[in-house]
């Protein structure tokens, strides 16, 4: 009797890796769907998540998988060296984003030190800038906009362009800052 081959299109889309990951998010995915999506195919002999299992079994699960080698992947049956690659790229990547510390960010005490924060970078414009500074509950800032570039001497600004990157950062509080080309002026409020 022949033996029946299924392809990922024979496999309803709903349990699809990618289409998965598209509707619910990468962390709604199993270690071995992840690995499938990184691998990108299986071959004529099996889908990409067979493949995927057998790498995922291969390794004892995810542990040792980070510690693999080009060899070692390229050793498994259906993995060449585009896949490996691939593989090791992802899991170097994983690694260094383990290993980011959270950088020292700037906390801002009084108004003078929002204004400190940007005045080296606003002060010879020759335009109005208007920036804002989005800070997190312990008031360091997580992150810097400008939102709007002005004229020599006017800059309109709508509330909800600061509201939505406010609310985007999950801001608990914003500085809004703006030079006056004209003059060295900086005002913060």
């Amino acid at each position: 009797m022949p033996e029946l081959h299924l392809t990922m299109k024979d496999i309803p889309k709903q349990d699809r890796p990618r289409e998965r990951l598209i509707e619910w998010g990468a962390s709604h995915l199993s270690n071995q769907e992840l690995i499938a999506i990184l691998l990108g195919s299986g071959s004529k002999a099996e889908t990409v998540q067979d493949l995927a299992k057998r790498v995922y079994h291969h390794f004892e699960g995810i542990e040792l998988l980070r510690e693999a080698t080009l060899e070692e992947l390229t050793a498994i049956k259906g993995i060449g060296q585009v896949k490996a690659v691939g593989m090791l790229a992802a899991i170097e990547f994983g690694n260094r984003m383990a290993r980011l510390k959270a950088t020292e960010r700037f906390v801002v005490r009084c108004p003078e030190d929002g204004a400190d924060f940007v005045m080296e970078d606003m002060r010879l414009l020759k335009q109005e800038h208007f920036v804002v500074l989005f800070l997190n509950t312990k008031n360091q800032i997580i992150h810097r906009q400008t939102v709007f570039i002005g004229s020599l001497n006017a800059s309109i600004v709508h509330p909800r362009e600061v509201y939505r990157e406010a609310v985007k950062r999950s801001a608990a509080s914003v500085i809004c800052v703006h030079n006056h080309p004209s003059g060295v002026r900086l005002y913060c409020s």
